[in-house]
């Protein structure tokens, strides 16, 4: 293997810890996967348990890591990442900086000022107006003060929604393509004609794990291969539709409906503060990526068929 420094996740039973692992086995066969309960994927990692809301675990785990990838999620509640998420970012960078070890935060695009929602790149102001898109700007910035001091080396790598096989907490996997699945209507919110972004899984952990081997990607932010394509919910649906035989229905809950359900169904109103993001077109641009290094997204059809 032409890596022999520990590659260490830290949220290896995610959507990204997981297919990332996969992906570094092509270039170490050294990896450490953390999680409060890691399970092994390759067969050959070694398995870690820790929560990140506590500083020593987070020690242990990064102690003797080479790169280490923050790539866990916690829950979509605003109240618990504002009180979670700083602690997390200052327990990791604490012990990178400690070991001397590089870190990835895997990132989405929440910190950027909705009103280039239609065109994002790595260069669009950062200028959250949604409460957790505040936080993600918190604690980006946070690894952003520390590599400009000099006291770490890291990146920072975002993508657009996810979909993928098996994708967990998607939620084009589960409002539309588990849903066609299963036979049921696909459903979407405030307007299925809008452009939007999608990220599918195995790009982006792929991408990730070719940054970490070159030298001139740190330090900077990075736009994993998302496709130009820009479909409408629409459009997925009628390609998903054609795939499977079957007729390509969408149902849209109206702002309206959603205000009001969010009454009964806190997920929705946790939503409702990222409402931009899918009642306008939303496009997010990988070209950065693509120009550098020739990393590319698979086309959405091909993308969207794997998922079936």
């Amino acid at each position: 293997m032409a890596d022999s420094s520990l590659h260490t996740i830290l949220g290896s039973t995610g959507n990204i810890g997981t297919s990332l692992a996969k992906d570094l086995s092509a270039f170490t066969d050294n990896v450490r996967l953390v999680s409060r309960n890691p399970k092994t994927i390759m067969g050959n990692e070694e398995l870690v348990k820790a929560d990140l809301l506590i500083e020593e675990d987070v020690d242990k785990a990064i102690a003797g890591s080479g790169t280490v990838y923050l790539v866990t999620g916690i829950t979509y509640k605003i109240k618990i990442w504002r009180e979670q998420w700083p602690i997390i970012m200052e327990n990791v960078i604490k012990a990178c900086i400690r070991h001397n070890a590089k870190l990835v935060f895997f990132d989405n695009m929440y910190c950027y000022d909705p009103s280039h929602v239609g065109h994002l790149t790595e260069e669009t102001p950062v200028n959250p107006q949604s409460k957790k898109g505040k936080v993600r700007a918190q604690i980006a910035q946070m690894i952003l003060d520390k590599v400009q001091s000099g006291q770490l080396t890291a990146m920072i790598v975002r993508a657009a929604d996810f979909y993928g096989p098996d994708a967990k907490l998607s939620f084009l996997h589960e409002a539309v393509i588990n849903r066609m699945k299963a036979g049921k209507t696909a459903q979407w919110m405030y307007d299925g004609n809008r452009k939007h972004s999608f990220t599918y899984i195995p790009d982006a952990s792929h991408a990730t794990s070719v940054l970490v081997q070159h030298e001139s990607a740190w330090n900077q932010v990075w736009h994993l291969p998302t496709s130009k394509r820009y479909p409408t919910v629409q459009e997925v649906v009628n390609i998903l539709a054609k795939e499977m035989g079957v007729k390509p229905k969408l149902s849209i809950l109206p702002a309206f409906m959603v205000s009001i359900l969010a009454l009964f169904i806190p997920l929705l109103s946790e939503v409702k503060d990222l409402r931009y993001q899918l009642d306008q077109d939303y496009c997010f641009d990988s070209s950065k990526i693509e120009k550098a290094f020739g990393l590319k997204a698979i086309e959405l059809e091909k993308g969207l068929k794997k998922c079936l």
